[in-house]
């Protein structure tokens, strides 16, 4: 197993487990590599600074305690304690699915009653939307996709 530092095209770093360089790079060229919080699949190896022993190291001496574990961490370096709040939070709202712009502009004119909202608009949908001046914000995967 080969563990890579990585980082998205928008600057959020995170590390990949890979069974050799080989398996990274196909899994890059097939877009699989992707950033679990933006979801892009523009994705660079960083340079690391892990050490990895040799095989003909000795071995370390065994002890009767077993080595501390890190805390568990989250994507972007943020607690994993957040990570999930924010999925609670995300998971509070209503999936208006792709009536997500109509829902949106019913609630903005107040036709509707104001309600936490979530669901997807098209690229021209979310700049219309803007242009209306209706105020909203992507949600990254890793809090709208159970498989993160």
């Amino acid at each position: 197993m080969i563990v890579y530092d990585l980082a998205c095209s928008r600057g959020h770093r995170f590390e990949g487990w890979f069974a050799s360089g080989d398996d990274y790079a196909r899994q890059r060229e097939r877009e699989l590599v992707r950033c679990p919080v933006c979801d892009v699949a523009s994705v660079d190896r960083l340079p690391s600074a892990r050490v990895n022993a040799s095989k003909s190291a000795p071995p370390a001496e065994a002890t009767s305690k077993p080595a501390p574990t890190a805390p568990a961490q989250a994507v972007a370096g943020l607690p994993a304690e957040l990570i999930a709040k924010l999925r609670e939070i995300v998971q509070n709202t209503e999936n208006v699915g792709r009536r997500f712009p109509e829902e949106a502009r019913k609630i903005h004119y107040e036709e509707a009653p104001a309600r936490a909202i979530r669901g997807q608009a098209s690229p021209e949908e979310a700049e219309a939307l803007r242009d209306e001046g209706i105020d909203f914000a992507s949600l990254p995967p890793i809090l709208t996709d159970p498989s993160h």
